[in-house]
């Protein structure tokens, strides 16, 4: 078996990129290699709508399953709007979509397969040996355990309401909840007139998540907001590391892309204009043409702004006690709404870095851990 591109794992990643590569270059061979029965998993992820060029809305947009004209952000001293265009995908249609781009002469993909050997020009599942002019590995952030981080964990629930909610725009960081477990907020996602992505999330010093315990929270949130639940339609549930220390990103063959890639962004989570741009730049050339040049330049701009925000990781889990870390985010939603959004695309200007950094420092900020003095 042979193609032009071998994706290993079926993931946000190697979703755009199947689909970057379909769009730039139609008669590419694209084998992809997932042990699950269909790419995508269960996810839901989200961005920042001008994160997206003009050069890739054209395979980026039917993956978007709901827009919004802005959202909202609330914290115990600080409520705002902000009229930053806001993009919903899901799992579901990136599934639909690469699929779709993968049912030509040439392209496969391999369900329920797990990829035992992933070699620079070759990757093997079972007894089976696939060859391809370049490999692209994003098998996810299993591949690659940080060397110090903390942990982004979370549950969301798809809610049917028995009645309309109200909302016409998503509440990104409901903070004004007790901050339990590091930095607790809800993140609200209006879907439709009485549907609802509920989902629980906190930055935390701990992995472990009690999934129990956070329906729970979600069902108490709900109540408190008026809302009733009719049913609940889905669930989906995470563990993220988030590094304060990490290896430079490189590019290597095979390509390690996605999380274990460093194409992430350690403070948020916020993977979609990154993987985005990644599968941008790696359709943008023949597969004999994919190392060097650009692919170089890019891994240098990623490696530059990965520094930038583990450094801000390591204020945030070192400096700030865990029921305090709400204060650096209600300080950074005071920022003017470009530098915000820069700061999600993780393109933050040397500028935007300043202003992120200096001025009166958030409240709870502890002078012993910023000097050192208090052991981790």
């Amino acid at each position: 078996m042979a193609g032009d591109y071998v994706l290993v794992g079926g993931g946000l990643q190697n979703g755009l990129i199947a689909l970057a590569l379909r769009a730039r270059q139609p008669a590419a061979r694209i084998i992809m290699v997932d042990r699950g029965a269909r790419p995508g998993g269960n996810h839901t992820w989200c961005f920042h709508a001008d994160d997206v060029g003009d050069d890739m809305r054209g395979w980026i947009d039917p993956l978007v399953v709901s827009r919004w004209d802005g959202y909202d952000v609330a914290f115990p001293h600080l409520r705002r709007r902000l009229d930053s265009p806001y993009a919903c995908v899901t799992s579901e249609r990136l599934a639909d979509e690469v699929l779709r781009a993968l049912d030509v002469p040439g392209s496969r993909f391999l369900a329920s397969s797990t990829a035992t050997d992933v070699l620079a020009d070759r990757v093997v599942v079972g007894d089976v040996t696939i060859h391809a002019t370049a490999v692209i590995d994003a098998r996810g952030p299993e591949h690659r355990a940080p060397i110090a981080c903390g942990w982004q964990k979370f549950l969301g629930q798809e809610l049917q309401l028995a009645a309309p909610h109200g909302l016409a725009r998503p509440i990104l960081m409901d903070a004004t909840l007790p901050q339990t477990d590091g930095f607790r907020f809800m993140y609200v996602l209006p879907l439709a007139d009485d549907r609802l992505l509920v989902e629980d999330t906190y930055f935390s010093d701990g992995a472990y998540l009690d999934a129990a315990a956070l329906r729970d929270e979600i069902a108490r949130y709900v109540e408190a907001r008026g809302w009733r639940i009719a049913n609940v339609e889905r669930e989906e549930a995470g563990v993220l590391p988030l590094p304060w220390q990490w290896e430079p990103t490189t590019a290597n063959a095979p390509l390690v892309a996605g999380y274990a890639g460093g194409w992430f962004h350690p403070v948020t989570g916020y993977s979609f204009p990154i993987a985005a741009r990644l599968a941008a730049r790696i359709a943008s050339v023949p597969a004999t043409e994919l190392f060097g040049g650009a692919l170089d330049d890019l891994v240098a701009t990623q490696n530059r702004q990965l520094g930038f925000a583990l450094r801000l990781n390591k204020m945030l889990f070192h400096w700030f006690p865990p029921h305090q870390r709400f204060n650096v985010l209600e300080r950074f939603y005071r920022l003017r709404e470009a530098v915000i959004r820069r700061f999600y695309a993780l393109e933050l200007t040397g500028l935007d870095r300043a202003r992120i950094l200096i001025g009166r420092p958030p409240r709870g900020l502890s002078l012993r851990a910023t000097l050192g003095l208090e052991a981790r």
